[in-house]
């Protein structure tokens, strides 16, 4: 194919640190950011000028149209990591850009609901770039030392991304409306008052495809000049040309936080490096010779990979992404429902002012509530790239994930009471709850996929795990917009609207009673932070290489390519041995 060919016939030199194709790679990255998070400041008004049913089920269906994009994302993901295994990883991620870009022109130029759900649900059936994007840059950066650099810039520029979509979203839709008398008041934007903000977005996309199809190259290991068929491959051939690493399903916790493959060598969905601390396990599988056993036959030793202490994980992974989920999709009905004052509701004193009540929202506008939330990206940029490290490096993972876990429920409660604040602190009120949330939720989701990791029993497991850790939250995300619009709605008709809010506080109380259930692991490898920048308040770079550089226990079975597994640990035919070397 014509996408697949790579326009270098010399190898990449694994020295050099591949600056520009990472460029391109984070040009694509940062289009699908702003065009999935444009629609946020927008949804629930474009649901009521639809008058799709009643007015107060209008969250309920906003939910939907969030939701739409995740469930298809998660259900053609596999499918889509497959294929650029087969055609290769430029052809799929053109594709994928492509799928955002219909899905683009189809809700701006939706005449109904049903029309924009469908535009929605398209853009996340065609578009498997999540995943590939993270093999490509594993295949691209085959230097070790270069890793942690490279593995830090997507989920910076994802964090860019949900700054100026919602800005994008916020400021440009109803442009006619809202720019009356000047070049934007024309009648197509009348007919459709949410097209200006795909289109701007659209363009993104398309800027991204063409520097993709011109100057990307192909990663695929299969399909490079030098690569080698699979009947000639032997063991002289590097292994990084020989075989091609699965476009696995990434973890990914809301829109805010860019998504994980925890099989490889990630910084967690931060721009931190993070590396382990502790004495590491490693197990090598060898025949009798001194050989290494082939992989099936490794594979039949693998120990039970679904412990307790992963699945309790997991299912606190589930939690926190369903309440964190309810948090982006309320936030900006929240905000851009009328305010009710006390004259107008039953509503008793304390939960009623003149100002407002938990009767409404706060009635701001699609553009103010733009840039409300453009602004929590820039909190969430801060906290990632600043509080994050400070705090895991202080407390350690462990303690950082108790203590964000046990706050959490403080996120959603006090949110309903910025209804009753005068307008003069209103939007400093915005601004410290949304400050509170990212300081629990930024920190919660790469503590959580680190302990993940750390709770594997083997390298080998890690595979399975971050599958299901993705299906988790592909699930939790999908419902958790639906349901909290849902309750929304109803907490409308009874003039209650922080019936939402709290729902979501309960089941961030559930989590925090559920994180108490975990037991801590004491042994194996244990993570650290490091920021991008040196701060005087950690340990010291030589101090910290120092602590680096701590033994490793490689455990060694001996066994015959027959499988030497045995439910007891003692069998014989399998001996165990264990050694400690000195790891840099």
């Amino acid at each position: 194919m014509v996408l697949t060919r790579t326009k270098t016939t010399v190898r990449r030199d694994p020295d050099k640190f591949p600056a520009a194709q990472l460029a391109l790679l984070a040009l694509v990255r940062v289009a699908e950011p702003i065009a999935l998070t444009s629609i946020f400041p927008y949804a629930w008004r474009l649901v009521l000028d639809f008058d799709v049913g009643d007015p107060a089920n209008a969250s309920f269906y906003a939910g939907l149209l969030i939701s739409a994009f995740a469930l298809a994302e998660s259900l053609t993901g596999m499918y889509w990591g497959g294929l650029s295994d087969r055609l290769g990883r430029k052809p799929v991620l053109i594709m994928g850009c492509f799928g955002t870009i219909a899905s683009l022109l189809i809700v701006g130029f939706s005449t109904s609901f049903w029309m924009a759900l469908t535009g929605r649900f398209i853009g996340g059936a065609l578009n498997g770039n999540i995943g590939v994007i993270q093999t490509m840059v594993g295949e691209l950066v085959t230097n070790p030392k270069h890793e942690p650099k490279a593995y830090a810039i997507m989920p910076f520029i994802w964090s860019v991304g949900i700054i100026i979509g919602p800005a994008v979203g916020g400021c440009f839709a109803t442009p006619a409306k809202n720019f009356p008398g000047t070049a934007l008041d024309i009648e197509l934007f009348r007919k459709f008052p949410y097209l200006l903000p795909n289109l701007i977005c659209t363009a993104l996309m398309v800027v991204s495809i063409i520097a993709g199809w011109f100057c990307l190259e192909e990663t695929h290991p299969g399909m490079q000049p030098w690569s080698t068929s699979a009947g000639d491959s032997d063991e002289r051939t590097p292994i990084q040309d020989r075989i091609a690493r699965p476009s696995m399903v990434a973890t990914q916790g809301t829109t805010s936080m860019p998504a994980v493959n925890l099989t490889q060598n990630e910084s967690y969905g931060t721009f931190n490096q993070v590396t382990e601390e502790a004495v590491a396990t490693e197990e090598w599988h060898l025949r009798p010779d001194g050989s290494e056993l082939p992989l099936r036959d490794q594979n039949d030793t693998n120990p039970r990979w679904l412990t307790r202490r992963v699945s309790m994980l997991l299912l606190a992974l589930g939690i926190f992404t369903y309440h964190s989920m309810t948090y982006d999709s309320l936030l900006p009905i929240f905000q851009q429902d009328a305010r009710v004052p006390a004259d107008d509701t039953n509503l008793p004193a304390p939960f009623a002012t003149r100002y407002g009540s938990f009767a409404g929202g706060l009635g701001l506008t699609i553009q103010e509530s733009g840039v409300i939330l453009a602004f929590n990206g820039i909190i969430a940029l801060f906290v990632q790239g600043i509080v994050f490290p400070l705090l895991a490096s202080y407390f350690g993972i462990w303690k950082s994930f108790i203590i964000v876990t046990v706050l959490h429920p403080l996120a959603y409660f006090i949110v309903p009471w910025l209804a009753l604040l005068p307008d003069n602190l209103l939007y400093p009120g915005i601004y410290a709850s949304l400050t509170v949330r990212n300081l629990l939720s930024i920190v919660a989701y790469p503590v959580l996929l680190i302990l993940i990791k750390e709770a594997s029993p083997s390298n080998s497991c890690l595979g399975k795990i971050n599958g299901l850790a993705a299906s988790t939250g592909a699930a939790c995300r999908t419902m958790a917009s639906p349901i909290a619009g849902l309750l929304y709605g109803i907490g409308d008709k009874i003039d209650f609207t922080a019936l939402a809010w709290w729902a979501s506080a309960l089941v961030a109380v559930i989590g925090a009673i559920q994180a108490f259930t975990i037991n801590q692991k004491r042994s194996g490898p244990q993570h650290g932070v490091r920021p991008v920048g040196h701060c005087k308040y950690l340990r010291p770079d030589a101090e910290q290489a120092r602590r680096l550089r701590k033994e490793s226990i490689i455990r060694i079975r001996v066994g015959e390519d027959s499988g030497y597994a045995s439910e007891d640990e003692d069998d014989e035919r399998a001996p165990l041995f264990a050694t400690r070397v000195p790891r840099a």
